[in-house]
């Protein structure tokens, strides 16, 4: 039982999800500045290491065949990976890079 596209927008809401890709953009600036700020640790950044490595490698810990999830499983990954990246940030750092990236600089 794949969850489609339709039915996600549907859920979220056209406004939410429009939203959330005009903020992308800034999002990825963000988790690039922070990776290669020498003020984040490396165990941090171990985690962009993790979330990469999951993408690229052939195998996934949730079989798509088994479960039918398509790439839903990757998708968690990526998000509850970029949540504990941020979280694993020191707070006045991400701020910092937040309001230069709001700034536009």
């Amino acid at each position: 039982m794949s969850l489609s596209p339709f039915l996600l927008l549907r859920r979220l809401g056209l406004s939410r999800c429009l939203q959330l890709v005009a903020y992308l953009p800034s999002f990825l600036k963000l988790f690039l500045r922070l990776a290669g700020d020498p003020r984040v640790s490396l165990k941090s950044k171990l985690v962009l290491v993790g979330i990469s490595a999951y993408l690229i490698l052939p195998t996934d810990f949730l079989p798509d065949i088994l479960l039918g999830f398509g790439q839903l499983d990757d998708l968690l990954v990526v998000y509850l990976g970029l949540k504990l990246f941020l979280r694993l940030c020191p707070r006045d750092v991400v701020q910092e890079h937040v309001k230069s990236i709001a700034a536009g600089h």
